[in-house]
């Protein structure tokens, strides 16, 4: 997967130019690949997914910029509760103050547990956090206007899910999941943790400069991811069998696991799935839907390399395993409380 994000981009580059270059040359060949009907369907859902999404990843990445350069990690282990079911709650609803996309909650969390915040609650605001935040809150209820419910939903699948994990973890997590950092990584953590203590404490001028390269760097690190799952989504939209899908639509458990195991596939930033999701409204249940927006932002490819890189692998393991049975079950009840009355 790592090499279809790094070479996808260059190449689909160079199919556009190639397109551009016929089109130019208006030959017949090119007039009947534009008239294609498949063709010219697949062009207007990729370009609408594109340019819903894009604002939405702006604010993200411009709300996460301003909480690297103007929050220290010290502020948020000081107001961490002691209490471990007030502890979970702050976990899991700390997104709503703190709304980092998934992409960089992994290092900030790290970060924080080795400075002192109890492991159960970092675990519970990594998976949380990208979810239960007002700009994800806005986009999903944008990209579903027809079925607000769906946001709603959403943010409450997130948050009984990710409480369970947090209690579960406090009760029988005994040991700290981290894995052992070599001594040059803690030099370069503490190369970074001065670099932003800098930061913090530079003029305004400086601080404002580095919350926009903060904020061009997440940009431009996401917008590949979006650009993929959007190419590969209009993809299947034009290209596979309608009827393949509806017979998946039809068994309850297998669509549900279908779209988990696509949004873990794509990868997508969670200001901007909900976009792919509703494309998909005309085929899935609400159910499967709700189920790929819960499911995609906390456990994906990308994260779960990065969760693999900073934690145990058998930890890591046990609560991706505990997520997908979690969402999968609640998905399935919340379709036959919630969306079939």
């Amino acid at each position: 997967m790592k090499y279809i994000y790094r070479w996808g981009t260059p190449l689909l580059a160079v199919c556009c130019l190639v397109l551009i270059a016929r089109i130019w040359s208006r030959d017949s060949l090119t007039d009947l690949i534009l008239s294609n009907p498949s063709l010219q369907a697949f062009k207007i859902l990729f370009i609408s997914i594109i340019l819903e999404a894009f604002p939405f990843i702006l604010l993200g990445v411009l709300f996460s910029a301003l909480l690297q350069v103007f929050v220290s990690d010290q502020t948020i282990v000081r107001l961490t509760p002691k209490n471990p079911v007030i502890g979970v709650l702050f976990g899991s609803l700390l997104g709503l103050l703190l709304p980092l996309c998934e992409c960089g909650m992994i290092p900030v969390v790290r970060r924080l547990i080795r400075k002192g915040m109890p492991a159960y609650i970092g675990m519970v605001f990594i998976f949380a956090g990208p979810i239960i935040n007002p700009v994800v809150f806005t986009s999903t209820y944008t990209a579903f206007r027809s079925q607000p419910v769906m946001a709603y939903s959403r943010m409450g699948l997130t948050l009984v899910v990710c409480v369970l994990l947090g209690l579960l973890l406090y009760r029988f997590l005994r040991s700290n999941p981290l894995r052992e950092a070599p001594a040059a990584s803690h030099l370069h953590a503490g190369h970074t943790h001065n670099h932003n203590h800098s930061e913090a404490h530079g003029g305004l001028r400086r601080r404002i400069a580095s919350t926009f390269a903060h904020a061009s760097d997440e940009f431009f690190d996401i917008g590949k991811y979006l650009i993929m799952g959007a190419l590969i989504t209009a993809a299947m939209q034009t290209v596979l069998d309608r009827q393949l899908l509806t017979s998946i639509t039809d068994q309850p458990f297998i669509s549900h696991i279908f779209m988990m195991l696509l949004a873990f596939a794509l990868s997508l930033c969670s200001t901007s799935d909900a976009f792919v999701a509703s494309s998909f409204s005309g085929l899935f249940t609400p159910g499967a839907l709700l189920a790929f927006l819960v499911f995609g932002p906390m456990v994906d490819l990308k994260s779960t390399l990065m969760l693999f890189s900073a934690f145990r692998t058998k930890f890591v393991l046990a609560v991706i395993s505990f997520l997908f049975i979690a969402v999968l079950i609640g998905s399935v009840v919340a379709e036959k409380l919630i969306f079939i009355p």
